[in-house]
This record gives C-alpha cells, sequence and structure tokens, in this order.
C-alpha cells in the first residue's frame, strides 16, 4: 500500500502470482478443453494466489486468446499478462487491459522464456510500447536480468515494476553449485536493492520451488513471486490447491526472516513505500 513505510513489526504480504500457462500446455497436448486453465486460475485463486499470470506468446503453444479474454472476465484477482515486445500483443493488451503487462523477450525456438529483456539495448523500441500500454492504464513491468545495467535502462524507460530473472540461481541450487548458487543470489539481491533504490517496485521470478521460494521471499525488496511450472507439475502429484498452499506456506515463511520484531530488527525492518497493487 502506498503510504506511510512500512514498519518491521508489520511483515507485508509477499504476493504470488500464480502462471496457468502448462495447464494450457497439457491441454493442447491433445486439443479439445480440458484441463481448463481458467478453472485452474480459479482454484489457486481460492488457494491463496494473490494474482494469476499467463503468457500469451506468438505461437500461442500454450495459452490462446480465449484463455486471456475468459480470464479477464471471470477471474476476480489482477491478471498479469506477458507478452513480446510486438504490434500484435500491444493491441491485445490495449483491448483486453490486464491489470499489468509484463513484457520479455520471447523466441519461437526457445522451450521457454531464456534470459531477460535487454531494455537497455531495446530502448527505442520499448519506449513507445510502454507508454501506449500506460495511457490504456495497464501497469508495465519488465522482465530483466539481475543487471545493474538492465535496472537502470528500466528506470529510464519509467516503468513501475521490474522483474528479476531468478533462473540462473534456481538452476543452480537445483545442480548443487554451492558456490554459483550464493553468486547469483548475490546478485539478485543487490538487484533488488539497486532497484528499489531507484523506486522501482520488484518482482521475481522463473524456476523457483518451495525452497528457492522461501529463501526469495526473505528479500524484504521483492513484494511479488511469479511461479508456474514447479506449481503445475506437483499439481500433477498432490493437485493444484495443495500446491498453492504449500507454496503460500513456504514464502510466509521466507517473509518473516525479512521483517522480524522490531526489538530484533529496529530500523533495519523500515522499507520506502510501495505502490498499491491495485494501481
Amino acid at each position: 500500500m502506498a503510504g506511510s513505510p512500512t514498519l518491521a513489526t508489520e511483515r507485508p504480504r509477499l504476493r504470488l502470482g500464480v502462471n496457468i500457462d502448462h495447464v494450457a500446455t497439457v491441454r493442447n497436448a491433445r486439443g479439445g478443453r480440458h484441463p481448463d486453465p481458467v478453472q485452474a486460475a480459479e482454484i489457486a485463486v481460492m488457494a491463496g494466489a494473490d494474482g494469476i499470470t499467463a503468457h500469451l506468446r506468438e505461437d500461442r503453444r500454450h495459452i490462446r486468446d480465449d484463455d486471456i479474454n475468459r480470464l479477464k472476465a471471470l477471474i476476480d484477482r489482477p491478471l498479469n499478462l506477458e507478452m513480446a515486445a510486438t504490434r500484435e500483443m500491444a493491441d491485445i493488451a490495449v483491448r483486453v487491459r490486464p491489470h499489468a503487462a509484463c513484457i520479455v523477450p520471447e523466441r519461437r525456438e526457445e522451450r521457454t522464456t531464456e534470459g531477460g529483456l535487454d531494455a537497455a539495448g531495446q530502448h527505442t523500441t520499448l519506449s513507445p510500447l510502454i507508454e501506449e500500454l500506460r495511457a490504456a492504464g495497464i501497469r508495465v513491468s519488465l522482465f530483466i536480468a539481475a543487471e545493474r545495467a538492465q535496472i537502470e535502462a528500466a528506470a529510464a524507460l519509467r516503468v513501475p515494476v521490474i522483474e528479476i530473472h531468478t533462473g540462473a540461481w534456481c538452476e543452480a541450487v537445483a545442480d548443487g553449485h554451492g558456490d554459483r548458487a550464493a553468486a547469483e543470489f548475490d546478485r539478485i539481491r543487490s538487484a533488488a536493492k539497486l532497484a528499489r533504490g531507484l523506486g522501482l517496485e520488484v518482482h521475481a521470478g522463473h524456476g523457483l520451488d518451495y525452497v528457492t521460494a522461501g529463501q526469495l521471499a526473505g528479500l524484504p525488496e521483492v513484494v511479488e513471486l511469479n511461479i508456474g511450472h514447479f506449481l503445475i507439475g506437483e499439481a500433477v502429484m498432490e493437485g493444484l490447491a495443495t500446491a498453492v498452499r504449500r507454496m503460500r506456506a513456504a514464502m510466509d515463511r521466507g517473509r518473516s526472516s525479512a521483517f522480524p520484531p522490531a526489538s530484533e530488527g529496529g530500523e533495519e525492518g523500515r522499507l520506502p513505500p510501495q505502490a498499491d497493487p491495485a494501481t
């Protein structure tokens, strides 16, 4: 919420955005309507998701146009549309008017989004598109690497939000490469502090699981995590609602370390005010 600085004792909730792309991947494997990503979004919301993320790719490999239309019409939580910086996607976003649009890099041959957007190298392309989305009342974020040049470029483009790509760190953790994981986490931590100091709201995502989401929740500058593939994979084993609840609990445990009681953390628990997610 906008307003006075957050006190250490308040422990502001870390928002969870659930990405439902790979429900659509399973549906599209055989065609038809089942499983329905909109129904999955409804289950995720009932289980504790604060928002829903969906990536409408140019090749429509998972989410389709009708999915986006139905999500916007039927889900009573903020919809975050992941999109490439193209004319087609800008037109769709302006028509649908999701709560937020996260601009991501996109290549047809990739299995998933690889790396962050080159905001520093694409300023001329991105600037008018961002202004168009902003004029339509859409909150714009950029999915970028934890690099100073990219964060400073995002600030120069006047977006309110960045989402830090956590894939390299998560891969290092999963592979048991402790030194590399520690270095990558330090990069994320430094990037989050830099971005917050520049007035940007900080989100993070890509490759997160229960363990890495819990650790990332300990960074007070990060106010939202977007998680998809892992949760949909866990849903096969234990159900989507259970997976979302377990993720919510892991994030809440991690968040408690970012905002210790005032007697322990004192003034160190204070952060500059964050923007209201509804604006």
